[in-house]
């Protein structure tokens, strides 16, 4: 059963699965997807090749799946992906990938606040919390258990955003903030380990000793990436899932890593 107010505008062709809400004058287009018991606030837009999963809540004037603002589109239908259990609140705007075969991604348990914008082709994870006006350009990545202040806060284009790591509110972000950081400031330096954020999910002291022993290697020694990363290879701590998890992702980081403060 579907829930569609008469005033909503529906097309014909979108697909809409059992117990989907859809609020006065929102829009959902033809090449929409929505799974079930998800629901559509009024006035909010779901467009293009677009599909959303199960459970989720789209608040009025949110803005999914339109034309990608990137210059070079050519054409076709990219489209934009998001999972299950996402909350997108108010002035959302998620815009869709630039070239065909290409979607913007977006995981599963996700929250959204007012104003926040995904641009195009950006590859969201799981259990991400972006406050207020956050700003995620182009082709951005953001892991697993990512918090990202609110007030304006602009993640730049390509950068990688670690897991269970925080950004700070109004933060400029210019390169990558590696897994289990604090990153803030004009431009994002690392100021310190994500402590608040390891313990609220499940960190143990062993673990949270790991993270202090890898940001104090990487961020207050004076070394360089090359040296940080052989002495935390080096250390008795090389084998711990942190370690690991840190490693890889520094070595495989193209736009480089946001400085110690």
């Amino acid at each position: 059963m579907i829930e569609a107010h008469p005033t909503a505008i529906i097309d014909p062709k979108a697909e809409l699965g059992l117990g989907v809400q859809i609020g006065a004058y929102s829009v959902i287009g033809p090449e929409v997807k929505i799974g079930d018991n998800t629901k559509v606030w009024h006035q909010a837009s779901i467009w293009g090749n677009t599909e959303i999963g199960e459970s989720c809540e789209i608040y009025p004037f949110a803005s999914i799946g339109m034309k990608t603002q990137d210059l070079k589109f050519q054409g076709g239908s990219p489209g934009t992906r998001i999972g299950d259990r996402n909350v997108i609140r108010e002035y959302v705007s998620i815009n869709a990938a630039t070239n065909e075969g290409e979607y913007t991604e977006i995981g599963d348990d996700n929250l959204f606040l007012a104003y926040c914008h995904v641009g195009h082709c950006c590859r969201i994870g799981n259990h991400l919390i972006a406050s207020n006006g956050a700003t995620f350009a182009g082709h951005v990545v953001v892991e697993d258990f990512v918090g990202v202040g609110g007030g304006g806060t602009a993640i730049h284009q390509f950068c990688h955003i670690g897991r269970h790591s925080f950004i700070g509110g109004c933060a400029k972000v210019e390169q990558d903030i590696p897994p289990f950081m604090l990153g803030d400031g004009h431009p994002a330096k690392i100021r310190m380990f994500n402590k608040v954020g390891l313990e609220r999910n499940g960190f143990d002291s062993r673990q949270i000793s790991a993270v202090k022993r890898i940001f104090r290697t990487f961020f207050r020694e004076g070394l360089n990436r090359h040296q940080a990363i052989a002495a935390i290879k080096e250390s008795d701590i090389a084998d711990t899932e942190e370690a690991k998890i840190f490693i890889e992702f520094v070595e495989a980081s193209e736009r480089g890593l946001a400085g110690g403060s």
